[in-house]
């Protein structure tokens, strides 16, 4: 059943680190978003007074929820938009949850005849290496991608990067940064026009909160 006729604003929610990021974010925007909803296992969570109602999703998920309405806007990464490429609006650049999307291998790596790359964002390298005109064989994994080539299942991966210490951990090293990734406030196309109003007004006050943020850093 769509979410676009309610009268609450469905927000599709990642759980996880870029939940607790966005709901800090939402308080500080003056939305009353309980804190004990951060570590709630409720899949969706009404929140009335905010007339909000949060969808509590993979975050992989989110951008499908957004484009078929059932969720009128969501908070993703921009490493799922760029993979998914689905038919949503991006609408802010939230500024949290922040790293980058990277090329990554052991320390003494050296160019094969058939190189393998692993990763959970098959689109990303695909065209990363494309682009470049590098002929590369992407083998999909859906965790533990740095296993790949200390095991010799690949001789690189594109993989996303925060701090380096896996990597580090793991005698990997960064070769190239593809992109950097922040997370991204998406919108249903019928839903924005719908319900321009109340979505645009927290566009506004989301963009005051991070403009504040900026400046304090």
């Amino acid at each position: 059943m769509s979410g676009i006729g309610s009268d609450l604003l469905k927000v599709a929610m990642p759980k996880g680190r870029i939940y607790k990021q966005a709901s800090k974010l939402f308080r500080e925007a003056g939305l009353p978003i309980p804190s004990d909803f951060d570590d709630t296992r409720k899949l969706i969570i009404e929140l009335p007074e905010a007339g909000m109602e949060f969808i509590m999703a993979k975050p992989v998920d989110v951008p499908t929820y957004v484009e078929y309405g059932v969720a009128d806007i969501g908070i993703v990464g921009k490493d799922v938009l760029m993979e998914e490429n689905k038919d949503v609006y991006e609408l802010l650049d939230l500024g949290i949850a922040k790293c980058r999307m990277s090329v990554i291998g052991l320390a003494d790596w050296k160019p094969t005849i058939h190189p393998r790359v692993a990763t959970k964002y098959p689109n990303v390298a695909s065209a990363y290496f494309r682009e470049r005109g590098q002929q590369v064989e992407v083998i999909k994994l859906n965790g533990s991608i740095e296993l790949a080539p200390l095991i010799g299942l690949a001789d690189r991966i594109v993989d996303m990067v925060e701090t380096g210490q896996t990597l580090r951990e793991n005698g990997l090293v960064e070769m190239e940064s593809i992109f950097g990734i922040t997370s991204r406030l998406i919108a249903n196309r019928v839903s924005y026009r719908l319900k321009n109003d109340r979505i645009q007004s927290l566009c506004d006050r989301l963009q005051e909160i991070i403009v504040s943020n900026q400046a304090l850093n």
